[in-house]
């Protein structure tokens, strides 16, 4: 098989005392407090939010400790460059990521390096996004999306706010589903979210929770989550048993991922995916494929929302590029390279999965200060790798799609910008969502102005996942737009989660 595969190492988590032999030279937060360490103080229900501030005060690597578990965590782009040296770093699977597995096994996404099926479903999936394969999606892109803009032309001419991450949800959940294994939730016809969705978010921030509640006293704490959980990730299973059936005895597909999975032999060994396997991987493309993406839209739209001058430039390429087709071919996507500016800068202040861990594959040293044993490993918080000054310039808060005009990407050292992760292990669906989300601004750039709440304020809910939180917009129907360069750029503000807590399962 293609890849080499890794020797295992010992599985759960690893405190960083076990790996990192001059542990004291990383800082960490003061007054630290013994078993409880460093947790005082930290907001459970937005833990990421909360490291993000603590490593804006300690540098671009630093620890954190909490019941018993210490964690390195490094952001600067430097020490991001060498953790992505595949030759010296592989993927960490642990955290959150590791909590998925009762859902996902050996998935794309949480399978271990050492563990075979990883590759095997790589390189039998990896021509699913093809060009060609990409390009047949297209149509099917286009026809969720008109199910979209009949919803907000409906709650436009009533006068109501539509409610962005739920909508954005329906709509990529729906665009994975139909493209990917040719199943409809029926997203769109429902008031309430699909059965399907309410299981999902569960399992991630159930995931979330096991992060953070301390271990000794978590049977007890999350009794009822776990029970509820336990039928969630049940419902998952067999909702994904009944679609791989109808494709087993039904009507054969069009060679989407669900056709390859059943039916594509590694082109070297002859190995096929196990029946198991399939229904992990379906699990692993309908969360990842839909979750991700529909924040990063979201995301986008509020800042659109919040910079009519970058929504009126962004329109104005759409107008231009598209002109009056009714419906834009596969090539003219890529031409909206300014809408792309867009959400690439949206992914670089809130990329949608914020962190990878990376783990030593030899007894190394990072930053030429650090010792790392072999599987000792580091969690990177992209938020602030996206905002590393160093990197970014000193106005890395400022929201401005133009730090990706091919100029200053050259100019910008490598590695600064992994909103998909990195190395081999990295997302195998990037284009998929990379067109899907470009496509869908330029589809409501060019029919709607987009009018933000004046009192909101961003609030980003976490749940593995970042998702604004509470995000609503007023629609106006345009007409063809005047392009506009606009004012100065300038940031809007944000806050921590006020929301609905992944941890206490109660509002704040």
């Amino acid at each position: 098989m293609a890849g080499t595969r890794e020797t295992a190492l010992p599985k759960g988590f690893r405190s960083a005392e076990l790996g990192w032999p001059e542990l004291h030279r990383i800082p960490h937060p003061p007054y630290r407090v013994p078993l409880i360490g460093d947790a005082v103080g930290t907001n459970l229900c937005t833990p990421l939010q909360d490291s993000l501030r603590v490593g804006r005060e300690l540098g671009p690597i630093f620890r954190r400790k909490g019941f018993g578990k210490e964690i390195v965590f490094v952001w600067g782009a430097g020490l991001t460059g060498e953790l992505a040296d595949e030759s010296r770093f592989a993927k960490h699977v642990g955290l959150g990521v590791a909590n998925l597995r009762p859902v996902a096994g050996d998935g794309l996404f949480t399978a271990y390096n050492h563990e075979p099926n990883w590759q095997l479903a790589h390189d039998v999936l990896a021509p699913g996004f093809s060009r060609e394969a990409m390009e047949g999606y297209h149509a099917m892109m286009l026809g969720v999306a008109a199910r979209l803009t009949d919803r907000w032309d409906a709650e436009q001419a009533a006068g109501r706010a539509v409610d962005v991450p739920g909508d954005m949800t329906k709509l990529t959940l729906e665009t994975i589903a139909r493209t990917g294994f040719g199943h409809a939730f029926g997203s769109f016809e429902r008031t309430r979210p699909h059965p399907f969705v309410t299981a999902m978010v569960g399992a991630l921030s159930y995931a979330q929770r096991l992060n953070v509640v301390p271990a000794p006293v978590a049977p007890v704490l999350m009794r009822t989550a776990t029970r509820r959980n336990r039928a969630g990730v049940a419902y998952l299973n067999r909702t994904v048993d009944a679609v791989v059936e109808r494709r087993l005895h039904g009507p054969a597909g069009d060679g989407d991922l669900l056709d390859r999975m059943l039916g594509t032999a590694h082109p070297e060994t002859g190995e096929r995916l196990t029946p198991e396997n399939v229904r992990r991987q379906v699990i692993t493309f309908l969360i990842a494929g839909h979750e991700t993406t529909s924040g990063a839209l979201s995301f986008a739209l509020h800042h659109l929302a919040q910079h009519p001058d970058i929504a009126a430039r962004a329109r104005a390429e759409v107008d231009r590029v598209w002109g009056d087709t009714p419906e834009p071919a596969y090539d003219q996507v890529a031409r909206l390279r300014y809408v792309r500016r867009v959400l690439d800068e949206s992914l670089r202040l809130w990329p949608t999965a914020p962190a990878f861990a990376r783990e030593a594959r030899a007894d190394t040293v990072l930053g030429g200060v650090h010792p790392m044993r072999r599987g000792a490993w580091a969690l990177v918080l992209m938020p602030l790798l996206h905002r590393d000054p160093d990197a970014w310039g000193p106005d890395a808060e400022r929201f401005d799609p133009d730090r990706f005009a091919p100029a200053a990407v050259r100019a910008r050292p490598a590695h600064t910008f992994k909103p998909f992760g990195t190395g081999a292990r990295a997302c195998i669906g990037r284009q998929f969502a990379l067109h899907e989300a470009t496509l869908v601004l330029g589809l409501l750039l060019r029919r709607y102005e987009l009018l933000p709440d004046p009192a909101y304020r961003l609030r980003v809910a976490e749940r593995l996942t970042l998702m604004p939180e509470g995000l609503t917009l007023r629609l106006d129907r345009r007409s063809p737009a005047v392009s506009a360069a606009g004012p100065e750029i300038t940031g809007a503000r944000e806050v921590p989660s006020a929301s609905r807590c992944p941890v206490t399962g109660a509002g704040e």
